[in-house]
């Protein structure tokens, strides 16, 4: 994300505070997945 994206985001109405919650969350996933991955975690059934 760059500063620009931020600024876009503004743009339309964001608050700096909705901005960090969203960096938060799309992280806290981006995580989630990689350890899951790293850890041979297969997807529930469900899921497919």
């Amino acid at each position: 994300m760059t500063r620009s994206d931020a600024d876009q985001l503004r743009a339309v109405g964001w608050s700096d505070r909705e901005i960090h919650d969203a960096c938060q969350v799309v992280a806290y996933f981006n995580y989630v997945n990689r350890l899951a991955d790293g850890l041979g975690v297969d997807a529930e059934d469900w899921l497919a």
